[in-house]
């Protein structure tokens, strides 16, 4: 099982991710919204500003400061590490 940083010492299961999002729009402010009513939010911003929200298949939204690029460069080396290519 491979694990990617998040953020200030913060890892994740890279198995579990769905999808990395921009936090911008509108309907990723409701899903963040709905995740924290249902007490499925999980902020690691450390107070900074979110960057990047991560959606996982348990239904889990992680908002973390680092920016979606930097979070796609570490699953990418971490995949590239996985497979022997690094």
């Amino acid at each position: 099982m491979s694990f990617i940083n998040i953020g200030f010492g913060n890892i994740v299961s890279l198995s579990r991710i769905v999808a990395v999002v921009n936090p911008g729009s509108s309907p990723m402010k409701r899903m963040k919204e709905e995740a924290k009513k249902r007490g499925k939010l999980i902020d690691v911003t450390e107070g900074r500003k979110t960057r990047s929200i991560i959606i996982t298949d348990s239904d889990h939204i992680i908002l973390s400061a680092l920016q979606v690029e930097t979070i796609l460069q570490r699953i990418n080396e971490a995949n590239m590490v996985n497979d022997g290519t690094l």
